[in-house]
């Protein structure tokens, strides 16, 4: 393979890199915000702080659903630009253009739904509201 085509690979692989990195820090942080209203309930007895932390915990699934999908689409791109699948958008060396990549695989709905994400924040949110009705 010619060293450009390696490097070519590489930016792309860097983006699918930096895109997973930011995924995982939101889940982070999602984790880090819910366990502070959690802690502000424990101290005051405020059931609302319960119900607080269902809104950063559906902002950062919109977020990490955005990440997902941008991940998805580079990982197309760079299968097409490793020839693993057909060269359906006659790509150019150096092109990266993950808007290319569109339909049910990359759609954000079908992310937003997709095990990886929707197992984590709906089980927290699902958790947060047993947590209300119980306290």
């Amino acid at each position: 393979m010619e060293p450009e085509k390696i490097k070519y690979l590489e930016f792309i692989q860097d983006i699918i890199t930096r895109m997973n990195t930011n995924s995982f820090q939101i889940k982070t942080w999602t984790v880090t915000i819910v366990a502070a209203f959690l802690g502000l309930f424990a101290s005051t007895k405020n059931n609302y702080f319960i119900l607080l932390a269902i809104i950063p915990t559906l902002i950062f699934w919109f977020l990490d659903t955005y990440y997902l999908t941008q991940e998805r689409r580079f990982r197309g791109l760079f299968n097409e630009a490793c020839g693993v699948t057909d060269n359906i958008n006659n790509l150019t060396l150096f092109q990266i253009r993950p808007d290319l990549y569109k339909g049910k695989k990359y759609s954000y709905f079908n992310v937003f739904k997709s095990v990886t994400i929707a197992t984590l924040y709906f089980s927290i949110i699902l958790i947060l509201i047993i947590l209300f009705f119980i306290f």
